[in-house]
């Protein structure tokens, strides 16, 4: 898979962008909150990229942030919910503001969204409550493109990977206790919490 890309962005026209990488032409569409901070034409870039490939089609997606990129994953694996509605939800509002109006089952925030009726916002609430990265932890990690994830994020993505379910990684990671740790350590303190327990 193509996890992103650097190079020089030849065209925009929302939602879409060509990115010249060494002579070759990568379109891209990208949710409204990357393009928001993208250079203008010409200049270089970096985007964290997802490839959707469809029967008639390899469609690859641009992200600013791993946030967003990480939101975009667990929005297209909700039922009834595919890559155009998860661009719009994206476009729609940010990160924090989607995670924020899911813990509060803010159905009516999401359903402002064009494209999401009640049904799906519904769905949403139900399916990502438990899939979102703790508020606390997006501080910090929705830093331009090209800026790595925060360690906190890293952390929590390897115990994903690992098997736990995002309530467990998240409740492990706390206590893994305060302080600047790099992911390293952040994952050993929490495995070791998890052994204690």
């Amino acid at each position: 898979m193509i996890g992103s890309l650097r190079g020089r962005i030849a065209s925009k026209a929302p939602p879409q962008l060509t990115l010249d990488v060494a002579g070759v032409g990568y379109e891209l569409e990208a949710p409204m909150s990357t393009f928001f901070h993208l250079p203008a034409v010409g200049a270089e870039v970096h985007l964290l990229t997802h490839l959707v490939v469809r029967e008639d089609a390899h469609v690859l997606y641009g992200f600013g942030s791993e946030d967003e990129r990480r939101l975009f994953r667990g929005l297209i694996k909700v039922s009834g919910v595919g890559p155009k509605i998860a661009l719009a939800l994206l476009s729609g509002m940010s990160v924090a503001e989607f995670s924020q109006a899911v813990q509060a089952q803010d159905v009516s925030a999401l359903t402002r969204v064009p494209g999401i009726g009640r049904k799906t916002a519904e769905r949403l609430v139900v399916e990502m409550r438990d899939r979102l990265v703790a508020p606390q932890l997006l501080t910090g990690s929705t830093a331009g493109a090209g800026s790595g994830a925060s360690p906190e994020n890293e952390a929590y993505d390897a115990l994903i990977a690992l098997g736990y379910r995002p309530p467990e990684a998240t409740r492990l990671l706390k206590a893994a206790g305060p302080g600047t740790h790099s992911t390293e350590e952040l994952i050993r303190r929490a495995l070791r919490s998890a052994v204690r327990e």
